[in-house]
C-alpha cells in the first residue's frame, strides 16, 4: 500500500469532501490511499482484460454458454482442482468423458460441438453437473458458480443445476425507467406476496401486487430474496447460487416479465444483493467448489463469518472481482434491474464484521487496519462500473453501526450517541474520495421509534430527540428514512401497528365494533410516525409490504420450529380491501402521502427548516418543499389558532388528515 500511495494518484476533488467536512481532514491520506488502489485496479484491468466493460461481462465466456454454431463453450475457476469434467443428462452421467483443458491462473476450459442436427448438444431443460477432482484424489460433483438456473426437483435435497436455454426466451417490451427524483421504495418479498399459505409466484406479483404498488404512490420496488438461495427461511440472504432466479416463484422468464411490467407501469426495480458473505452450502453453493476452503473465499477463520455461518468473499482476489462484478452486469442487463440494495456492507467495511462493536464516532474508527480496504475498493469499483455503464441506475447501501456520528452542515456540528450512518463519504462521488452510492440507509430512525413505543409514556416523548434522530445525517449524503423495514416484521419483533395496538389489532379493528382509546390511539400515531419519517427523515422512503395498514402479524417462515408452517409467511392484502375493517383508513393515508411527496417532492427538496419543537405542547413544526408541516404528538391537547412561524410570506392553503378520511 505504501507504495500505491507513493504513486500519488490525486483524488480530483477531495478538496471539497474536506471543505464540507474539515474534521476529514487528518484522513486526507486514507482517502488518497483507497483512491490509489481502486485507480491501479481499474488500470490492471484495462491494461490485462480489455477494459471494466469486456470483464464485467465475462458472464458471456464463464460457466456454460452456447455459441452461435449450436456448440458449447464451458470456463471455470478452480484453481485447487486436479482435474474438471462436465457431465450431465447429454452424456448419460458418464463423469469423466467431457473433460476441460487447464489453462492460465486456474482456470479449465471445455468446447462441446454441436450435435448432427446443428443443435445444442445440452438441451435447454436438461440437468448438469462440473465434477471436480480435488488434489486428494477426491471426485466432487458440484453447480456451476455461473450457473443461470438451479431448481429443487420433486423431493431432493439440494438443487440441480439445469441448463437454461429457451428457443423462445422473453424479449423485454418496454423502456427502463428514468431515475426518479424522489425516491419512495416499497420492499418487497415475491414468496410472501399473498394470503394464501404457499410461496407465492412471479406472475402473481405481476398482475396482483404491482397495480397496488402503483395505485399507493411508490415509485420503486425493492425485491428481496431473488438470487437463489437453499434455505427459504434465510430471507434470501444465504445465496447459493448468484447468476440464479429463485425457482421457487417460477422460471427466469417469468422474474423478466415482473420487470417488464413494473417498468410499462414506471415503475423502478432495485435487486436486494448480497455480496457480502454467501451460503456455507457445498452440495449446491459456492463453497469448497474446487475442493478447498478458499477458492472464492478467505481461507481459514477470516473466511467464515461467526454469527451466520456463512462464507466471506476474498475481494482482493482477480477472479473474485471478475465474478463479483459480472454479476451485478447480469442482473442489471439479463433481467432489466434499475440497480441495488447492497446488503451487510458493515461486514464487509471492517475485519471485525461490526460483531460487538459499539461506534462512538470517533472518525479514526473508520480508518486504519481494522477497515478491510479490499472489500471498501471492490464496493467502489462495483459503483463505479454501475454508474458508468448504466448512469440511471441506482445504488443503496445497507449499513448497521450504531454510532455517533458529525453532521456537518451549513450551520452546525452535531455529535449523537446513537446514530446508525456507517463510514463517512459512502455516498459520496468517488471523485471527491467517497464510495459511490447514491443512498444509504438511515437505520436510526425505526431503532428511535421502537425505543421510544417501547419506554415512554406518550406525555414522555421528546420532541427534541425525536427531530434529532429524523434529521441527524450527513450533509450532502443522501439517506432512505423508513419507520420500519422487513427486520421489524420479523418473528421476535413487532411492528409500529402491532406495538401500538398489540392484541385489540384482532378484535377492535371492525367499523361495526366501538372505536377503543387504544385503535384510534394507534391508528392515529401510525400515520403521524410514518408522514413525519417521510418529510423529515431523508431524501428518499422506504416501507415493507403490508406495514402501510398495518398488517396484523409477523412474520416468520417455514421451519422446523413452527412445524414447517407457512401461516405466518404472507401478506393478507384483502384486509385493506374490506371496507368493513379500519385498516383500510391507513392503506389510503398511505397512499396520500406518497401522492402528496409526488406533488410537491420533498424529498428531492433541500433538507427541512425546523422552525419549532414544543416540548410542553408536543409540536414540531418544520418547512420543506414550499410545504410547513405541523404535528401535534400531545395524548390529550389540541390547539385552536396555533400560532408558527414561516419563513416566506402568504397564505398557506390547509391540507388535514383526520383518521377517517
Amino acid at each position: 500500500m505504501a507504495a500505491a500511495v507513493a504513486r500519488g494518484v490525486s483524488v480530483p476533488e477531495l478538496p471539497r469532501l474536506l471543505a464540507r467536512d474539515p474534521y476529514l481532514a487528518p484522513f486526507a491520506p486514507d482517502f488518497q490511499r483507497r483512491y490509489t488502489l481502486f485507480h491501479d485496479r481499474l488500470r490492471n484491468i484495462e491494461e490485462n482484460e480489455g477494459g471494466l466493460d469486456k470483464f464485467s461481462k465475462s458472464y458471456k465466456t464463464f460457466g456454460v454458454n452456447q455459441l452461435v454454431d449450436g456448440g458449447l463453450y464451458c470456463k471455470e475457476w478452480a484453481p485447487g482442482a486436479e482435474g474438471v469434467f462436465l457431465t450431465g443428462d447429454f452424456n448419460g452421467w458418464n463423469p469423466f468423458s467431457h473433460p476441460y483443458k487447464k489453462i492460465d491462473y486456474g482456470k479449465w476450459e471445455l468446447f462441446i460441438p454441436p450435435g448432427q442436427d446443428g443443435f445444442s448438444p445440452v438441451p435447454h431443460g436438461s440437468k448438469l453437473k462440473v465434477v471436480i477432482r480435488s488434489k486428494n484424489g477426491e471426485i466432487l460433483y458440484r453447480i456451476s458458480p455461473w450457473a443461470k438456473y438451479v431448481a429443487r426437483v420433486d423431493r431432493n435435497v439440494n438443487y440441480d443445476w439445469i441448463h437454461w436455454e429457451p428457443p423462445l426466451p422473453y424479449l423485454r417490451k418496454h423502456p427502463q425507467p428514468k431515475k426518479p427524483k424522489s425516491l419512495r421504495i416499497y420492499e418487497s418479498h415475491v414468496g410472501i406476496a399473498s394470503p394464501d399459505g404457499k410461496v407465492a409466484s412471479y406472475k402473481n406479483f405481476t398482475y396482483n401486487i404491482l397495480p397496488k404498488i402503483k395505485d399507493l404512490g411508490y415509485n420503486c420496488v425493492q425485491l428481496m430474496a431473488i438470487m437463489e438461495h437453499a434455505y427459504y427461511a434465510s430471507f434470501g440472504y444465504q445465496i447459493t447460487s448468484f447468476f440464479a432466479a429463485s425457482s421457487r416463484y417460477g422460471t427466469p422468464d417469468d422474474l423478466k416479465e415482473l420487470i417488464d411490467v413494473a417498468h410499462s407501469l414506471g415503475i423502478t426495480v432495485l435487486l436486494d444483493v448480497v455480496h457480502s458473505h454467501a451460503s456455507n452450502n457445498s452440495e449446491d453453493g459456492l463453497n469448497k467448489f474446487d475442493g478447498t476452503d478458499s477458492c472464492f473465499f478467505h481461507s481459514g477463520p477470516r473466511g467464515t463469518h461467526s454469527l451466520w455461518d456463512s462464507r466471506l468473499f476474498d475481494y482482493s482476489n482477480w477472479e473474485v472481482l471478475r465474478f463479483l462484478l459480472s454479476n451485478l452486469r447480469w442482473w442489471i442487463e439479463e433481467y432489466g434491474f434499475d440497480g441495488f440494495r447492497f446488503d451487510g456492507v458493515t461486514s464487509m467495511l471492517y475485519h471485525n464484521h461490526g460483531i460487538g462493536t459499539g461506534f462512538s464516532g470517533d472518525y479514526h474508527e473508520y480508518f486504519g487496519l481494522h477497515v478491510d480496504e479490499d472489500a471498501l475498493i471492490y464496493l467502489i469499483m462495483a459503483n463505479h462500473m454501475i454508474h458508468l455503464l448504466h448512469p440511471e441506475s441506482i445504488t443503496v447501501a445497507e449499513t448497521s453501526e450504531h454510532h455517533a456520528v458529525r453532521n456537518l452542515s451549513e450551520t452546525a456540528l452535531h455529535i449523537s450517541a446513537r446514530e446508525v450512518s456507517g463510514m463517512p463519504a459512502l455516498c459520496c462521488p468517488i471523485a471527491q474520495g467517497g464510495s459511490g452510492f447514491d443512498y444509504r440507509l438511515a437505520m436510526a430512525i425505526p431503532d428511535k421509534w421502537i425505543q421510544i413505543i417501547k419506554e415512554l409514556k406518550d406525555e414522555d416523548w421528546n420532541m427534541g430527540n425525536i427531530v434529532y434522530t429524523l434529521t441527524n445525517r450527513r450533509y450532502e449524503e443522501k439517506y432512505i428514512a423508513y419507520a420500519e423495514s422487513h427486520d421489524q416484521a420479523l418473528v421476535g419483533d413487532k411492528t409500529l401497528a402491532f406495538r401500538l395496538m398489540d392484541a385489540e389489532m384482532y378484535t377492535n379493528m371492525s367499523v361495526l365494533s366501538p372505536l377503543t382509546p387504544v385503535i384510534d390511539r394507534g391508528i392515529q400515531l401510525h400515520k403521524m410516525i410514518r408522514l413525519i419519517t417521510h418529510a423529515l427523515g431523508g431524501e428518499g422512503y422506504l416501507n415493507f409490504m403490508g406495514n402501510e395498514f398495518g398488517h396484523p402479524e409477523w412474520l416468520d417462515f417455514p421451519r422446523k420450529g413452527n412445524n414447517e408452517s407457512y401461516h405466518y409467511a404472507r401478506r393478507q392484502f384483502h384486509l385493506a380491501d374490506d371496507h368493513i375493517l379500519r385498516y383500510r383508513f391507513l392503506n389510503a393515508f398511505d397512499r396520500d402521502m406518497n401522492k402528496l411527496e409526488e406533488r410537491f417532492g420533498w424529498l428531492a427538496s433541500p433538507p427541512a427548516f425546523v422552525t419549532e419543537t414544543h416540548e410542553s405542547n408536543k409540536v414540531i413544526v418544520f418547512e420543506r418543499a414550499n410545504l410547513i408541516f405541523i404535528f401535534n404528538f400531545h395524548p390529550s391537547k389540541s390547539y385552536a389558532e396555533y400560532r408558527v412561524g414561516a419563513e416566506t410570506q402568504g397564505k398557506y392553503p390547509f391540507i388535514y388528515y383526520s383518521a377517517w378520511s
